[in-house]
């Protein structure tokens, strides 16, 4: 018996041993849901997040909806084999202990259908004849943009609080993008208040279309952004803003219209610190590996308790 004990004893003090670093390593858990038919729209993916010890408890989440969720936590799926490491940036924001644990919901965008999904309807339907067609030149067909929002904010929201150990108030929802997917996030952010409390717009794309060499700020498109941006933005209400450029590759052509959308933004009153937030990096590029290098900064802003 004392031996039997000893080896059971030993046997307990392995298993310890082996148990703590498997915990002490638990970094959350990908699930994948390879298709949904929405229609209007074309088929739509998601990758979802679920942060750690998610299936030891019975917690309720805030959660994080991310554009271009095939860039977001595989080198597997990327486009250009770069990625946000979004859940990696997640537990550096959580380890802060000044944000919540999030799901992030990886929503990922559809081939050549990624530009007339994320540009917003309004600056498309504000726009003069000329830049319309090249906007609908891009596009390559209608301008869904409305229908992904109506998408994101309705069904897809839905499934989610449904599915998953949700809080699903607006200020425990946040929207974030870059490029093309700043401007979905800030459409969203302004035109459904009652589902998004929080958006990161990193890099967004403000010329709307390719900017030309030697181009400056156009004045058409700042007045654009003016009216179906600043104008619809509404009074901050514990609302929290994010806004952020590099100076780099097609980055270095955003700094005139992320200086317009910024005054914009203090003319109806939100407080830059407390309400929005607007940063340029020095040297930052229009890529992935720059927005993984600061984005526990854009959860530890936007995010924070």
């Amino acid at each position: 018996m004392p031996v039997r004990q000893s080896l059971l004893a030993l046997l307990a003090l392995v298993l310890g041993l082996l148990a703590g670093p498997v915990l002490a390593q638990d970094r959350g858990r990908l699930v994948e849901v390879e298709r949904i038919a929405v229609p209007g729209l074309p088929d739509q993916r998601l990758t979802i997040w679920l942060p750690p010890r998610y299936d030891a408890g019975k917690r309720r989440y805030p959660v994080l909806y991310m554009h271009d969720g095939h860039n977001l936590f595989e080198l597997k799926n990327s486009n250009f084999n770069k990625i946000w490491a979004a859940d990696q940036a997640m537990l550096a924001a959580m380890a802060t202990g000044r944000v919540e644990p999030h799901i992030i919901v990886g929503i990922w965008a559809p081939g050549n259908d990624r530009y007339r999904q994320y540009l917003p309807k309004p600056a498309h339907d504000g726009a003069s004849p000329a830049l319309r067609g090249r906007m609908e030149a891009i596009a390559g067909g209608p301008v869904i943009s409305e229908a992904y929002l109506n998408w994101l904010a309705g069904p897809l929201k839905q499934q989610i609080d449904r599915s998953y150990r949700t809080r699903p108030g607006p200020r425990d929802t946040a929207i974030a993008g870059s490029s093309m997917g700043g401007l979905m996030s800030c459409y969203a952010f302004v035109m459904r208040p009652d589902i998004y409390g929080r958006a990161a717009c990193v890099s967004t794309h403000w010329p709307l279309v390719m900017p030309q060499p030697g181009e400056g700020a156009d004045p058409e498109r700042l007045a654009l952004h003016q009216r179906w941006l600043v104008d619809r933005l509404g009074r901050p209400d514990g609302r929290r803003l994010w806004l952020d450029i590099g100076t780099g590759t097609l980055d270095a052509f955003y700094p005139p219209y992320q200086a317009a959308v910024e005054a914009g933004i203090t003319a109806k009153g939100w407080k830059r610190g407390r309400d929005w937030q607007g940063t340029t990096y020095e040297g930052a590029e229009h890529e992935e590996n720059a927005w993984a290098r600061r984005l526990p900064e854009i959860f530890g802003w936007l995010l924070r308790k």
